[in-house]
């Protein structure tokens, strides 16, 4: 499969702090790759590395084939930039602005007007096409910056954020937009909304304090990197002796109930509960209505992997 992304001992200095340290990671086309960490971890550094705004202190970035230093002009034709805060001129019209990004990026002037009306139908815009910028919604605005990222079909796409700021429909319709995407661009996000990470997402790659401390798919880091394993059960019986009965189960390290019968059963990584907890319910005479392995979120792997990672730094 086609590298798409090419990152070797990536390195950035801002004067005498270290920003992000000799990263390494690739990501395929057809990928989207989530890009987490902290605030301050150094993601948009190395989003911006990537998408030509800034030169690294050390180490290579490529695009598509193409040194983000040396073949700065062809990396830029590969991809679309999507910032945090989308960079608009409010006095233009949607399919101003949106004509103006395509003679910008070298549409010829026969393919424009397809290439402004293809963007619009993808990104939505078509009730707003003819409203001033300025005069747009949150919500419109971002789906404005991915529709001039994606004129002139750039295999690559960059977001940073693209969600913040949105109220939740937005986000839902933005999501779905990204989604879309799927296998057409290989698409690079960085989000704080980790839900919104796990849903998009086929690998994350997590950085902490200009270091990567993880890189796999969402599902192989909640296996991996969770504390411990979990079981939700639905037990019809009364609470404390049920809560009471389950904690007594050897391996059982904590009981939570969570209310309406239902209860958190946690253990050690790697220990199976499942058949001793529901021999325990049936031999009781309660009703066992449900009975699952629960994973752990990103959440609670990120949360993880970062405190670690602190913990480790000061000690």
């Amino acid at each position: 499969m086609q590298t798409m992304i090419e990152v070797q001992d990536l390195t950035k200095y801002y004067g005498p702090q270290l920003a992000v340290s000799r990263l390494d990671f690739q990501v395929a086309a057809g990928e989207i790759v989530g890009f987490l960490g902290p605030n301050g971890a150094g993601k948009t550094t190395t989003l911006k590395i990537l998408a030509g705004f800034l030169a690294p202190s050390a180490g290579t970035a490529r695009i598509n084939g193409y040194d983000c230093v040396t073949d700065s002009l062809a990396v830029r034709r590969s991809l679309g930039y999507v910032p945090e805060n989308v960079a608009i001129y409010p006095d233009l019209t949607v399919t101003q602005f949106l004509r103006f990004a395509a003679r910008a990026k070298g549409v010829a002037a026969k393919a424009e007007t397809g290439e402004v009306d293809r963007v619009v139908s993808a990104c939505g815009l078509e009730e707003v096409r003819g409203k001033l910028v300025g005069a747009l919604s949150k919500g419109f605005r971002q789906r404005l910056g991915l529709a001039q990222a994606l004129v002139n079909q750039p295999p690559l796409l960059i977001m940073d954020e693209p969600t913040i700021g949105l109220d939740p429909s937005q986000i839902v319709e933005i999501r779905q937009l990204i989604k879309n995407l799927e296998g057409a661009h290989t698409v690079m996000l960085s989000s704080h909304i980790l839900p919104e990470v796990s849903q998009l997402c086929h690998r994350v790659i997590i950085i902490n304090r200009g270091q990567i401390v993880a890189s796999d798919t969402p599902e192989n880091l909640s296996r991996q990197l969770g504390q411990g394993s979990r079981v939700l059960m639905t037990v019809a019986g009364p609470t404390d002796q049920v809560t009471a009965a389950l904690a007594a189960v050897s391996g059982v390290n904590r009981v939570l109930s969570q209310g309406e019968g239902n209860y958190l059963v946690e253990a050690d990584h790697g220990v199976e509960l499942r058949p001793q907890l529901a021999g325990v319910v049936v031999e009781r005479g309660w009703q066992l209505l449900e009975l699952k392995s629960q994973e752990f979120t990103l959440e609670e792997v990120f949360i993880n992997l970062v405190t670690e990672e602190t913990t480790e730094d000061e000690s």
